[in-house]
């Protein structure tokens, strides 16, 4: 049943932080320059930022999300709350600079939740060098009072970006397949849950066995899975918002693995049919589906790259599971990986710079990353079984599902250098991650600060 994990492959990559090939994100100012986050010989030092509990309501379980959040990148060492010296901070003030200074504090956040006459809470936050003593960020978020928590992500995320040049993954979801029951009564969910693991919802009931679930990159709301029943196997459409479920329709034999093209506008996916697995493709606007591969051979895991004009899939034609890229139409195939071992489960960053794949060889798996061409290929994490990454929605970090001997399978992060690697959120059992796009809303500027604004 398992085909994911009979299709398995790992790699590496080293992270860099650049700020010249960083996007500007949306309500950031341009011309702000990164703070710097130093990698010395390929041993990343955290920068160390003290995140002060926010006045008002839910101020202390805010900032214990936004530690989390920091924490968890690998970037950030947020410093005890207990260790500070200056306390009672508002907005309308700079910090005491030389307190902050005195613990090592590279920067300081802190802010304040104001309730609004239509009974909505005002988010609002700076963010300061203190070493420079000066204003790195301001900005407010608007919304109703049970958002406190997505609204910890959204600063987190504004904060990763001003210090590292990097888009942030905070303010995003993860679905996934939720286990649970025994190995011979096993039940298996469709679920959703923030990216840090807290509030799990359950799509599905456990009457079906759950397979692939992959977000459209297009729209956060739209998903697709796979579905296996006693005589039947479909993919559907689900819509978060609605709740609206379809079936992409009746295929002569079992269909695996869909995914969305990155404009959400087609489907790739497999179908199993008289002992051989090719990919498909589906229009989604006419429901018009095309062949691309037709080969002896098992055709599997079709990944799109970014710029939807390639295909990433594994074959194993050669005598063995690879990668293969083939144009969009189903032209040009050909292999990329490249070493020994069994390569799975490709999946294209949304950079375009990097695929990520499992790697089955040497009696364990592994998470790895390799270029679209097969070359520069580096292993990130390996273990006694892992498998199926899936990308944050910034490209550095990758999610993936590990089992460890006579264990549960869990979900698992890593960042691109292989240094951070850490059990995601979520508690219970879990398999086959999706990461979704960042969700929407930015923030209104509370203003430069003043004369006391870092300079570019």
């Amino acid at each position: 049943m398992q085909l994911n994990r009979l299709l398995a492959g790992v790699a590496i990559l080293a992270m860099t932080v650049s700020a010249a090939s960083a996007q500007t994100p949306a309500g950031q100012v341009p011309s702000q320059q990164p703070e710097e986050v130093i990698i010395d010989q390929g041993v990343l030092r955290p920068f160390q930022i003290a995140v002060a509990n926010f006045d008002g309501e839910n101020g202390s379980e805010l900032g214990d999300v936004i530690r989390a959040d920091l924490r968890r990148s690998g970037y950030f060492e947020p410093l005890d709350p207990a260790s500070f010296v200056e306390t009672g901070l508002t907005l309308a003030n700079a910090p005491n600079f030389p307190q902050w200074t005195s613990i090592g504090a590279q920067a300081v956040l802190y802010g304040s939740v104001t309730r609004r006459a239509d009974n909505r809470n005002d988010f609002g936050f700076r963010l300061y060098d203190p070493y420079r003593q000066c204003q790195l960020a301001s900005y407010r978020f608007t919304a109703t009072p049970e958002q406190w928590r997505r609204i910890g992500h959204k600063i987190a995320d504004l904060i990763y970006q001003r210090m590292t040049g990097e888009s942030g993954y905070f303010d995003s979801r993860v679905l996934f397949v939720s286990e649970s029951g025994t190995q011979l009564n096993r039940l298996s969910r469709l679920a959703i849950s923030d990216q840090d693991g807290f509030n799990p919802v359950y799509l599905t009931t456990g009457d079906e066995i759950i397979m692939s679930p992959r977000f459209s990159l297009n729209d956060p709301n739209e998903i697709t899975y796979v579905a296996l029943g006693k005589d039947y196997s479909r993919i559907y459409l689900f819509n978060l918002s609605t709740g609206r479920r379809e079936s992409l329709g009746e295929f002569d034999g079992q269909v695996l693995a869909p995914r969305f093209s990155n404009d959400g506008s087609k489907m790739a996916f497999s179908i199993i049919r008289g002992g051989n697995t090719d990919v498909y493709v589906m229009d989604l606007a006419s429901r018009q589906v095309r062949r691309l591969t037709n080969d002896p051979a098992i055709d599997t895991s079709p990944s799109f790259s970014p710029d939807n004009s390639q295909i990433v899939f594994t074959s194993d034609r050669s005598g063995s599971a690879r990668l293969y890229v083939m144009r969009a139409d189903g032209t040009g195939q050909r292999p990329i990986s490249r070493g020994g071992g069994i390569y799975t489960a490709p999946n294209w960053s949304p950079r375009g710079d990097l695929i990520a794949f499992t790697k089955q060889g040497g009696g364990r798996f592994s998470t790895g990353v390799m270029k679209p061409d097969g070359t520069g290929e580096r292993i990130l994490s390996s273990s006694y079984f892992e498998e199926g990454p899936s990308w944050a929605p910034n490209g550095r970090y990758i999610m993936f599902a590990r089992q460890s001997p006579g264990g549960d399978t869990r979900l698992w992060t890593v960042d691109l250098s292989g240094r951070v690697v850490s059990q995601a959120g979520y508690n219970g059992r879990g398999s086959d991650p999706a990461w979704s796009p960042l969700l929407d809303e930015q923030p209104s500027n509370l203003g430069a600060g003043g004369p006391d604004s870092c300079s570019t």
